[in-house]
């Protein structure tokens, strides 16, 4: 079963649980409906029973019940007007909402049930990009390819190498999902990777990215280049830091961690069906039916945006976002109003107290998914202005020291280890002495991507400044630590930069302090600092434990 037929499985499922629920979600209201007194107006019994209607109006169309819905939304907007004069009833007013809340029962009865909506399906199917880490070097010159092999592989790359154009051309049949570095001139043709190229990409739809590597760069071969499906156009010798960057954005190498979106929704069924929408294109979600518990959910979860419905039971969305908002740590998550709240007045008033849009139930999956990314997106580019380098788009100094703190917190609270680095260039002023600030950020930037390259997912990378780093890795004591960043340090040692015509490499040092010995975050980040300064001391390119032990 794919994930389009999951999807709508999932769909069917919590259709089919909505309307078993219906009978009794109607007689509920009735119930309420009796207990209005005849002679007073009961402001709370009131709220209880327009919630009620509110939630069936969104609900109803969402599961496949359209003239229900409908049907609820008249209900509504009659209770609305009753709400706002907040005086007894008329005999007229209440045989009204009685034969309103009668033909719910008889719409109910009648079943004119459709299916559910599914078209989030399709978006999230569509979304989905398969990329690779495997990479084909097509190069006649042996130990010109043997040697981008053995700097890529650094990268974390899965090279292949092939010094004829017939053994590429024999393994192209039985690949698709490659990048190829081909270069142009061979020796029985001056314009042979580009012709094997021509005849690997005839037929395919979706052409084979290429970058070709040459020593010429005329423009009419620069032309031939790109109609063979070129993306890229490198001369010899390889800037490695360049090309790392290139294949870094054809291939995605670190997959995105998901976008995490919270639900806050008093409505189980109706909840769920926007969870499972999210969760097919591809986002983390959790639900909060109790918006009483929404804190627990913001410290463990830390959502990049919160869906809050607008009527619950003891606290409704608009004073559940005027708590968020308090909050200094989640002040700039962005809250999303869900609701079939079709008045304007009300809407704007949720959003000046903190939300940041209003979407009206009843909500196609598909447009669901949109808003919610799309928000997000932006979301997050507002403040990676504010956390990321510029440079590298690693975290900056406060950004990692703040999630150090986190993961302090939680390593304390979980009981878990953690080791937290200081990294440092060797000699990096020889670096901008001797050739330049351009290649010296080209060198910073090159070990920005070999730390997050060869780190999890959820270890952290900051750049501290200048040509100093920072490194969090969760889950990890000092002695693995130590192991971990040595790998990182004999592979950045060896990989070669480029100046010019000139070929030079360099190394880093590194302090490593454990959560054990140091449990807040100055005193950890002094320790590693130290131990940093230890590992400068005593001859540089080597690892320093912040307890003195040391590794080359």
């Amino acid at each position: 079963m794919n994930n389009s037929e999951k999807f709508r499985e999932a769909l069917k499922q919590l259709s089919d649980a909505y309307t078993a629920q219906l009978p009794q979600k109607l007689i509920n209201l009735e119930l309420i409906w009796d207990k209005f007194p005849q002679d007073q107006w009961d402001e709370a019994c009131f709220q209880t029973l327009y919630r009620m209607v509110h939630s069936l109006s969104g609900s109803a169309r969402t599961f496949g019940f359209p003239a229900l819905g409908d049907a609820a939304r008249t209900l509504e907007n009659h209770l609305k007007m009753l709400g706002e004069a907040k005086r007894a009833l008329s005999s007229t007013q209440r045989d009204q909402v009685y034969e309103q809340l009668a033909a719910l029962n008889q719409l109910a009865i009648r079943q004119e049930h459709t299916d559910a909506d599914s078209s989030a399906a399709v978006s999230a199917e569509s979304a989905v990009v398969h990329a690779s880490h495997q990479i084909f070097i097509v190069e006649d010159d042996s130990d010109l390819a043997v040697e981008l092999k053995i700097q890529l592989s650094y990268f974390g790359y899965d090279v292949s190498v092939f010094n004829a154009l017939n053994d590429f051309k024999a393994a192209m049949q039985q690949s698709r999902d490659v990048v190829v570095l081909m270069d142009i001139n061979f020796p029985e043709d001056p314009l042979g990777g580009i012709h094997a190229m021509n005849e690997v990409q005839r037929g395919r739809a979706t052409p084979i990215p290429v970058i070709f590597l040459s020593a010429h760069g005329e423009f009419d071969i620069r032309l031939e280049a790109v109609r063979a499906g070129g993306i890229a156009y490198m001369n010899k010798p390889v800037n490695m830091g360049v090309l790392v960057g290139k294949l870094d954005e054809l291939t995605s190498v670190q997959a995105a961690e998901a976008d995490r979106v919270l639900i806050v929704d008093d409505e189980v069924t109706l909840a769920d069906y926007y969870a499972a929408a999210l969760g097919q294109a591809g986002l983390s979600v959790r639900v909060a039916n109790n918006p009483l518990h929404v804190l627990n959910y913001l410290v463990e979860f830390s959502p990049d945006l919160i869906l809050i419905d607008m009527y619950m039971p003891e606290c409704n969305g608009m004073e559940l976002a005027k708590v968020i908002r308090q909050l200094d740590d989640f002040i700039g998550i962005p809250i999303v109003f869900l609701s079939s709240e079709t008045d304007v007045d009300k809407q704007l008033a949720a959003i000046g107290i903190g939300g940041d849009d209003f979407l009206c139930k009843p909500i196609a999956a598909q447009h669901l998914v949109s808003s919610v990314t799309s928000r997000i997106r932006r979301s997050q580019l507002l403040r990676s202005f504010m956390v990321r380098d510029s440079l590298t788009g690693l975290l900056n100094h406060t950004a990692i020291k703040d999630q150090l703190a986190r993961e302090i917190a939680r390593a304390k609270r979980l009981n878990k280890p953690l080791s937290f680095a200081m990294v440092d260039i060797d000699f990096f002023k020889n670096v901008n002495d001797s050739y330049g600030h351009p290649v010296g950020d080209r060198v910073i930037k090159s070990l920005s991507r070999l730390l997050k390259q060869r780190l999890r997912e959820i270890d952290a990378v900051g750049r501290y400044g200048g040509e100093e780093f920072a490194v969090i890795l969760v889950d990890t004591d000092g002695q693995t630590a130590m192991k971990v960043m040595d790998t990182i340090r004999h592979d950045f040692s060896l990989l070669r930069h480029l100046a010019g015509e000139t070929e030079f490499s360099v190394s880093f040092s590194c302090g490593i302090a454990d959560i054990s010995d140091y449990v807040d975050v100055s005193r950890m980040a002094d320790a590693a600092d130290r131990a940093l300064y230890q590992a400068k001391h005593a001859g540089r390119n080597r690892i320093v434990l912040a307890d003195g032990e040391s590794t080359r």
